[in-house]
């Protein structure tokens, strides 16, 4: 059976990896003449599915605490420091409010806080921590992805539309992402912004979630000096560039967490658009011979483990319901005995002779 997954974003990457990884013969097919360009490229990359039930449903958080264990066993660099959230002094309440509205954490003061990180040393009384979150960098997971595939026999083919190729091929799934609404018409486009900061002056080692009254912040240190800063979530399907008031929120909030952020170089402002349901979970169906997978909201990296998975099943069962000779006689001969099938070398009649018109079709 020949497999076409269509979208090397993270939705694609982990569905090609869940089918080859069951010795599938796989074909992951990306418009684009390389790997990135797309929203999973400007992601966060937090594994953090308890800081998630804040705002997200009860399915995000459950099915989101096995990806950890997913991208550990796949790529380099997962972190599984935990999560860390403060509040200025002045919004302590909204630690409260976070406290309420999510489960797996601890209660930390401001010793613990320090104890943490050190170089938030005396700025927060009071905080969570999620010790079973943990982040990745999300440009070197996507790329161990790729080389994962390749060493598995995958074939990869960049810079080509993929819809010709899943035409072709016995099972295809669709994972492009926004890109797919003129098939899926009831995605919604939610535009995210993120900046990319290098400083050697604050030094942190796990997720910050800085609960800032205006801006929701997360700070997601990626090594070396370099922070990914990110938060907006605007309901617009607009690409183009970050805009001068989320560059201005992002910034004024990364220096309330630590004033030396802003000697920061600005490494990098990227802005995409993310596709969403309804109700922000994302969905498998079938449609036009197409499985696809979509929606996947603002969880991209979290969920995609479970959904690749559960998208790997329903290609093996699609296959599995495909004709097939070998099958048809398996299930079909069964119990029937041993068929003596004639031989060349002996002069006996045909037994399936009387199948065929004439000697050219059998």
């Amino acid at each position: 059976m020949r497999f076409a997954v269509i979208g090397a974003g993270v939705a694609g990457l982990a569905t090609a990896a869940a089918l080859a990884e069951r010795g599938a013969k796989v074909t992951l097919i990306e418009r684009a003449p390389a790997l990135g360009g797309n929203a999973s490229w400007l992601a966060g990359g937090m594994l953090a599915p308890f800081c998630e039930g804040e705002s997200a449903p009860a399915s995000v958080v459950e099915l989101g605490r096995s990806a950890i264990d997913w991208w550990d066993a796949r790529v380099p660099g997962v972190a599984r420091e935990g999560t860390l959230v403060v509040a200025p002094a002045r919004d302590a309440a909204e630690i409260e409010r976070f406290a309420a509205r999510t489960s797996g954490h601890e209660r930390v003061d401001e010793a613990r806080i320090s104890a943490l990180e050190p170089d938030l040393a005396g700025r927060f009384r009071k905080g969570l921590f999620f010790p079973q979150e943990g982040h990745l960098d999300p440009r070197r997971a996507l790329a161990a992805l790729v080389d994962r595939l390749a060493r598995l026999g995958a074939e990869l083919i960049f810079g080509e539309d993929g819809l010709g190729y899943a035409a072709n091929a016995d099972v295809a799934v669709d994972c492009r992402g926004f890109a797919a609404r003129p098939d899926l018409p009831e995605l919604r486009g939610v535009r995210g912004e993120m900046i990319r900061l290098r400083t050697r002056e604050v030094r942190l080692t796990r997720t910050i979630r800085f609960l800032h009254p205006r801006i929701p912040l997360y700070v997601v240190p990626r090594g070396e000096g370099e922070y990914m800063i990110g938060a907006t979530m605007i309901e617009s399907s607009e690409r183009g560039a970050v805009s001068v008031r989320s560059a201005l929120e992002l910034l004024s909030a990364a220096y309330a967490l630590h004033p030396a952020f802003g000697e920061a170089e600005i490494l990098e402002l990227g802005a995409d658009v993310r596709p969403a349901y309804d109700n922000n979970e994302p969905r498998i169906e079938e449609r036009d011979g197409r499985i696809f997978l979509n929606g996947f909201y603002r969880h991209g990296f979290l969920l995609a483990p479970a959904f690749a998975e559960r998208a790997a099943d329903l290609c093996f069962a699609q296959a599995e319901n495909e004709p097939h000779l070998g099958r048809w006689l398996v299930k079909n001969l069964a119990g029937l005995g041993e068929i003596e099938l004639p031989s060349r070398r002996e002069d006996r009649p045909d037994p399936f002779a009387g199948f065929f018109e004439n000697e050219a079709d059998a």
